[in-house]
């Protein structure tokens, strides 16, 4: 069948050289994440310190965040490449989390919390696969890693921006040297929230456009049906990540620890702001760099990272360590997480995609809940430090593991 959709694939202008859904993706994950970090970030003081609950109780609902959303990236990953409709799917699931949201206003008790983060970690789950299957769509193999790292860069950006925002509401509302957050103080962060969240909306539906996609006899149809679709490298990839997600618990315990070595609350959100940076700086460059040496090289050095950080965070016993922790904590999150997407559009075929990233997103989420929940036990029951030396030795483990037993595919 004649490729008619060419054409049509090289008319859009291209924005910082990639395809202009790359930045309009990026443009909504950016004030998305304004609006998360200011409503859900400080979610562990707001249950310690208002409500009232245990760590083993903020560890649950840290679970509940992260994996609460599994089921749901299966689905709809699988539903995105039925259908090949992955713009509704995302837009269907930032609408989601936007209604959530409001909902934190409510919040008395820690069961409401969850609540109120199940709807919003549904409306991710249903987001996330076709959104990054949608992204992997618009650019060549040898864009994958500066795509999906400018990707990420403009959602943390907007992670900084978010956490400036609540650094300051602390400083007017609760001075620099409060060491706990006040009910009316996360209100106000909640109302203020709401409003970015809403045109990260408007902006995916407005000007992010479906890729058309050509149609083939019969590759496609053969290639979603078949078992051999996802190869060995995949499946083992899975594996690994599994057992590093064990010990890289709710991101919630880090800043349970900047509170346990007594940093004042406003300290803690510039911490934040600091870790985000770096986070944003670090992913386009890792991402090129993933393009030229390979993205194993670039996953294996960030998990080694993550190991010294959390290692660090385990030793920690003076406020300038934990200073100098943050930001080192977030080279990793900026060498990894859009390096690992990337890797997955590598990996499998661009039929599968959707799913691909579902299961990937799907079972790394799901092993976030007994993690969470093993964190925040681990905490109470033997040391704060305990839970960070498990992270480390299973960061080392997988890092060890893709080094090893995944192999680059001969060219």
């Amino acid at each position: 069948m004649a490729k008619t959709t060419e054409p049509e694939e090289k008319s859009p202008r291209k924005i910082f050289g990639l395809h202009p859904n790359v930045f309009f993706l990026g443009l909504v994950s950016l004030f998305t994440d304004i609006s998360s970090e200011m409503i859900f970030t400080l979610v562990p003081l707001f249950l310690t310190n208002v409500l009232g609950a245990t760590t083993t109780l903020v560890g649950v609902v840290g679970g509940i965040s992260d994996s609460t959303d599994s089921l749901f990236r299966l689905v709809s990953g699988r539903i995105s490449d039925k259908f090949r409709n992955r713009k509704f799917l995302s837009s269907l699931g930032y609408g989601i989390s936007t209604i959530a949201k409001p909902f934190m206003l409510l919040a008395s008790g820690w069961g409401a919390v969850a609540g109120v983060r199940f709807g919003d970690r549904v409306g991710k789950g249903i987001r996330s696969s076709p959104r990054d299957a949608l992204l992997a769509d618009s650019l060549e193999k040898n864009e994958r890693g500066r795509g999906f790292g400018l990707q990420r860069g403009m959602d943390t950006a907007g992670a900084v921006i978010g956490l400036a925002a609540v650094a300051l509401i602390v400083y007017f509302l609760e001075g620099a040297q409060a060491f706990k957050i006040q009910l009316h103080t996360y209100r106000i962060m909640v109302i203020a929230g709401i409003i970015p969240a809403a045109i990260g909306v408007l902006i995916l539906i407005g000007l992010v456009r479906e890729r058309q996609h050509e149609k083939t006899q019969a590759a496609p149809e053969t290639a979603v049906k078949s078992g051999a679709a996802f190869d060995s490298r995949f499946i083992i990839f899975l594996v690994i990540m599994s057992i590093f997600t064990l010990g890289n618990s709710s991101d919630f315990f880090v800043i349970l620890r900047a509170q346990n070595e007594k940093v004042p609350l406003f300290e803690v959100a510039l911490m934040l702001v600091a870790f985000n940076t770096v986070y944003a700086l670090v992913s386009t460059p890792m991402g090129i760099l993933s393009d030229k040496i390979g993205r194993r090289r670039v996953l294996a050095f960030g998990w080694f990272i993550y190991a010294l950080a959390y290692l660090g965070f385990a030793l920690a016993s003076h406020v300038w360590q934990i200073w100098l922790l943050f930001p080192f904590y977030g080279i990793y999150y900026g060498t990894t997480q859009g390096v690992a997407s990337a890797y997955i559009a590598d990996l499998v075929p661009e039929e599968r995609r959707g799913t691909a990233y579902g299961l990937f997103q799907g079972i790394t989420g799901l092993v976030l809940l007994p993690a969470s929940i093993l964190a925040g036990w681990i905490w109470s029951a033997v040391s704060p430090a305990a839970t960070f030396y498990l992270g480390a030795g299973l960061a080392f483990l997988a890092m060890l593991a893709v080094i090893f037993l995944v192999k680059d595919r001969a060219s």
